[in-house]
């Protein structure tokens, strides 16, 4: 991913005004953030412990998602699976939801993924990070094809957010995500 400015990132958002993207907390620490490793940047906002952010490059652009945490607890903790990089953590995945673009999300509906609570997927998948003992399972891809696996369920997350539809290469709309309204 190409290192983003401050105000790259405040205009990328498609799913929250202009006003909101205004005032959220962007990191402050952009230009130590390691660029080449990432698939997306991905942050909570120190101000809103149950809001985070989410921005990437699609198709050629900047997009940018406004994300909350579901705010439920799991009662025991138990070992759960993200649906971007497919890294396991025991209680370190959470539910987030996203309101939709447009008139739709106005209305209240959302999409919601089970993503890496620290909003580390990239780092993760590339070894740089650890998400402890079998959290990545043992797989017969290359890295490139894991990372590409990675963007194509982001891709298909976001579609979902901006109503694009997107799909996967077998033609159907990723399980990965789940729509809500």
């Amino acid at each position: 991913m190409k290192p983003l400015t401050e105000q790259e990132i405040r205009t990328a958002f498609v799913n929250c005004t202009k006003g909101e993207a205004k005032r959220l907390s962007v990191p402050r620490d952009l230009a130590e953030r390691p660029w080449a490793d990432l698939d997306f940047l991905g942050w909570w906002d120190p101000k809103a412990p149950e809001r985070a952010y989410l921005v990437t490059e699609l198709d050629g652009r900047t997009v940018a998602v406004a994300l909350r945490s579901s705010g439920a607890a799991p009662s025991q903790a138990r070992r759960s699976m993200c649906s971007l990089c497919l890294t396991t953590h025991t209680g370190g995945v959470a539910l987030m939801v996203a309101p939709k673009a447009g008139k739709e999300g106005q209305q209240g509906n959302t999409v919601g993924a089970y993503i890496c609570g620290d909003l580390s997927c990239s780092l993760y998948l590339r070894g740089k990070k650890n998400a402890g003992p079998d959290g990545r399972l043992h797989e017969s891809l290359t890295l490139e094809e894991k990372i590409e696996r990675t963007v194509a369920n982001l891709a298909a997350f976001l579609a979902n957010v901006t109503g694009e539809g997107r799909t996967t290469a077998a033609g159907e709309a990723s399980a990965a995500t789940a729509t809500t309204a």
